[in-house]
């Protein structure tokens, strides 16, 4: 299911809609919070829930107070009613005032206040939390105002929760908006056949904006060229921003995104390479969703000291991993030279990134109930000696026995029956099995002799519906 707004196609964002939906219809004056990484879609999603509502939509640029309090008087005077106060003339002449005018207006019929780049406002102006909880305080019961607050700055938009924050206690929507799983961003590439959907998800991941970026009707040479293999191409130039504006961490977080691309995956190795104590530095970027903490799936992460950190970004993976080795050479005009090198290192880079898109199908089987009752965890498994793997495992029950095991292979084809014989045997390295486990085998287009296992294929991980 999807809802269209401008530009932009939300992709399974119904649940959001929904939420927004329930958040507004609640009887009083309401204060909500949608946060989210850059690009994510935050702004078209409150554009699509405003639009059938008395809307005043502000978004934070940085300005100095008087001029970003002058733009928001322009945005009022088209929505309050013109005997009021001329807005133009006569502009808000602090938050105060701008809040206060627009409670007096939704005394008796309901009023939506979005602030946009809520961080921006609150670098002009740093009392902007305070007078905002003094306002509500007194004036919640006496009006139907409706305020969302938007941002992308994370850890920001985080703290403004958080028990010591003026707003603690105040807020009644907490949003979180992330980015499209592997079938919501094929809702986004409808031209497309379902391998070259995963394909792209695997290169872009599910920033909707990205995804927007794409040409369907182009090839994904040509995709390539012009969008990171030609100077200034959109995708060669957004890696770099992601690193500045996202990691929240510095130089330390940008040398450690560096470190786990380039296959330094546990903590030790981490520390070696960026020669300092990265522990905290991880911990954000693990909050940020860039990097994800691997552990087997049948141990506890409170416990276990057997970990691994992976990149979790589809993009900053590809970015990190394929495209910044030859950054440089491509701004020097070699991209076209470059990018036969660069194709042909996207299917290793796929490898990872189709397995994760196979657990993701299979937390959606689970959760569907589609796997039986009671499946607690679905992830890898892996142990070091004797050396085994496995992509898939799901638990159930409070025995978190394996209820089903599997494997997916980055191939057009496979063979299940061997496949199958393979998973047997690495199965018996699990502490817990089911007594009659599903097998799983997962391939881009076909899984061969599929009658005993579990086949999944592109088609079915990447099904919009």
């Amino acid at each position: 299911m999807s809802v269209i707004c401008s530009n932009t196609m939300f992709v399974n964002r119904v649940d959001e809609l929904a939420a927004l939906g329930n958040w507004w219809e609640q009887p009083g004056a309401r204060l909500g919070l949608v946060w989210g990484r850059r690009r994510v879609g935050k702004t078209a999603l409150l554009e699509t829930f405003a639009r059938e509502r008395q809307t005043v939509f502000h978004t934070g640029a940085g300005r100095p107070l008087e001029d970003e309090l002058r733009v928001l008087s322009r945005a009022a005077q088209e929505i309050l009613p013109s005997a009021l106060r001329d807005l133009v003339e006569r502009p808000f002449g602090d938050w105060s005032d701008a809040l206060e005018t627009m409670a007096g207006v939704a005394r008796e019929r309901p009023l939506l206040l979005v602030l946009d780049e809520f961080p921006e406002l609150v670098r002009v102006s740093p009392e902007l939390p305070s007078v905002l909880r003094a306002f509500w305080d007194r004036a919640r019961e006496r009006t139907q105002l409706r305020i969302l607050i938007c941002g992308s700055a994370v850890r920001t938009m985080e703290a403004a929760q958080e028990e010591r924050a003026p707003l603690y206690g105040r807020i009644d929507l907490s949003l979180l908006l992330q980015p499209f799983g592997p079938h919501e961003a094929a809702g986004m590439l409808g031209g497309l056949e379902p391998e070259e959907r995963a394909r792209v998800w695997g290169i872009v991941g599910g920033v909707p904006l990205y995804l927007e970026w794409w040409d369907e009707a182009a090839s994904v040479r040509d995709n390539l060229l012009r969008l990171a293999a030609t100077p200034g191409g959109q995708l060669l130039n957004e890696g770099r921003l992601v690193l500045a504006t996202e990691g929240e961490s510095g130089e330390l977080g940008a040398r450690i995104l560096r470190a786990i691309a380039a296959g330094r995956t546990k903590h030790n190795e981490i520390e070696q390479a960026v020669r300092a104590e990265p522990g905290r530095t991880l911990d954000r970027l693990i909050e940020l969703r860039l990097v994800e903490r691997m552990v087997p799936v049948t141990e506890s992460p409170r416990s276990t000291r057997r970990r691994l950190y992976r990149i979790s970004d589809n993009f900053l993976a590809f970015w990190l991993g394929v495209l910044e080795p030859y950054k440089a050479e491509i701004e020097r005009g070699l991209g076209e030279s470059i990018l036969p090198v660069l194709e042909q290192s996207l299917d290793d880079h796929m490898g990872a990134r189709w397995e994760e898109a196979f657990r993701e199908h299979v937390r959606r089987l689970a959760a569907a109930g589609e796997l039986g009752e009671e499946v607690v965890a679905v992830g890898s498994f892996w142990v070091d000696h004797p050396p085994v793997e496995i992509d898939c495992v799901a638990l159930a029950g409070r025995r978190r026995a394996a209820r089903l095991v599997g494997e997916a292979k980055w191939s057009r084809r496979v063979d299940a029956n061997a496949i199958r014989r393979t998973l047997e045997r690495k199965a018996e390295a699990l502490p817990r099995l089911d007594e009659a486990p599903l097998f799983a085998v997962a391939a881009r287009e076909e899984v061969e002799h599929r009658d005993e296992v579990l086949a999944v294929t592109a088609r079915d991980i990447f099904d919009p519906a």
